[in-house]
């Protein structure tokens, strides 16, 4: 039987934090003012070159905004998920989706400094999916991973260069059942907007 299919219950705490967040955005959505200010946060598509992959970032609301990152990137091995030796690698199709809250956008403003393709601080909640191995040299238990966790981190742009770096901790689990946490990730990322 198909292991996804056989512990469906996986699926349940996935399908309710993505629930969650579309609850958070659409609230955040309706109580947001109408009339759009010098920060208010803009639809950006971008193409990162780290983990490489096709971006797009979609305003909730003044402050806050979804991001959609697909492409195929670059990961390490969990502990609990797979096992290695020496420098491990596994290059895959990811699907990274991410919730934020930008915090700092009209002091940023306020001091001159460019808030253009959404640059500041924000706090976020993050979920990112692996797929199947196109190289590795890991023993993968699971052809399918998934980590989720909050994070906090900024965002810079500079005319079309765009830098990003964001870090906390991440529960991560497979659909057979194997799972871990692990107290700190970092991501660090630049790209172009378009």
């Amino acid at each position: 039987m198909n292991p996804i299919i056989k512990n469906i219950d996986m699926k349940s705490p996935i399908l309710s934090i993505v629930s969650t967040i579309i609850l958070m955005a659409f609230f955040q959505n309706g109580s947001a003012q109408n009339s759009a200010s010098h920060t208010s946060l803009e639809n950006v598509w971008r193409v990162k070159f780290i983990n490489p992959g096709v971006e797009y970032e979609l305003p909730a609301g003044n402050t806050t905004s979804f991001i959609f990152n697909a492409g195929i990137g670059y990961g390490g091995s969990y502990p609990e998920l797979g096992r290695g030796s020496g420098f491990q690698y596994v290059i895959a199709p990811f699907i990274d989706i991410e919730f934020r809250k930008y915090y700092n956008r009209e002091k940023q403003f306020s001091k001159g400094r460019s808030v253009h393709y959404n640059s500041g601080n924000f706090v976020s909640f993050r979920a990112v999916g692996n797929g199947w191995a196109i190289a590795e040299n890991v023993n993968r238990k699971d052809d399918l991973d998934f980590a989720i966790g909050p994070t906090w981190g900024l965002q810079r742009n500079f005319n079309k260069l765009h830098f990003l770096m964001n870090l906390g901790p991440t529960y991560y689990f497979n659909t057979i059942g194997n799972s871990g946490f692990y107290p700190l990730m970092l991501q660090l990322n630049f790209g172009l907007n378009l």
